[in-house]
Parts: structure tokens; C-alpha cells; sequence
């Protein structure tokens, strides 16, 4: 798995985050099953409602580029810390990557590799609406 190269992609795409209000700033970068890399930014709104996650950001531009199915997915933050992905984020996640791998990664060049089952492991998906 290239944690390496999806971690640098994170970073740089943290680096485009708009962020007035929180000043925390989020990259993601997500590996599609047929190669290709995508990448997102959080990006805040002033009613907070309309902010929208890197995680969700990246995987939404991959969506919107005909892919469907991803790998793994990088996440780093400002915070200089282990970020993880909030609950809404763990929800699109589940839905397009069931069994792929989430990179953390912090200031430090440290990584963690969770799978989504660790992250969300009761998750809501289309066998509960059937």
C-alpha cells in the first residue's frame, strides 16, 4: 500500500483547506481500487451547517469522476495529532470503502492504519434498508 505517497498528497491538499472560522485544517487523500488518487480539503461555511469535511471532499471528487470503490484513504491535520474522521465522514467512508484501510498520520512522520470495521464497526449500511 503507498501510505507514503497518499500521506504527501494529504498534506498538500491540507494546505488548500479554507478555514476562517476554526483555523484547523484537514487533508485527505483517498486511492481508488483502479489507482488513481483524489484529494480533499475541509471547507467551512459561516453557518457551520454548510462546512464540508476533507474526508467527504476527497471521496465526493472520486464520486463525481465515475469511481465508486476506494482502498484506503489518508487523513492529517494541523493539529500536529493523530486526526480521526467524525461520524458523518465514517458513514461515507462505509459506503464506498467496506473494506479498505484508514491512514492517519501526524506531524511527526507516524502513521496508524485502521481498517473501517475498527472505525466503525456497527455501521448503518444497505443490508439494514432491505
Amino acid at each position: 500500500m503507498p501510505y507514503k505517497k497518499l500521506i504527501e498528497k494529504a498534506y498538500k491538499a491540507k494546505e488548500m483547506a479554507y478555514v476562517p472560522y476554526s483555523k484547523f485544517q484537514v487533508g485527505a487523500a483517498v486511492l481508488t481500487d483502479s489507482g488513481k488518487i483524489f484529494t480533499g480539503c475541509n471547507i467551512e461555511n459561516a453557518s457551520y451547517g454548510a462546512t464540508n469535511c476533507a474526508e467527504r471532499t476527497a471521496i465526493f471528487k472520486a464520486i463525481s469522476e465515475g469511481e465508486r470503490n476506494f482502498k484506503a484513504i489518508a487523513i492529517v491535520s494541523s493539529s500536529g495529532d493523530f486526526t480521526y474522521p467524525c461520524g458523518i465522514c465514517r458513514q461515507v467512508i462505509v459506503e464506498f470503502m467496506k473494506d479498505g484501510e484508514i491512514i492517519l498520520a501526524n506531524e511527526k512522520g507516524e502513521y496508524k492504519v485502521y481498517t473501517v470495521q475498527e472505525i466503525l464497526p456497527f455501521a448503518f449500511t444497505e443490508k439494514d434498508i432491505k
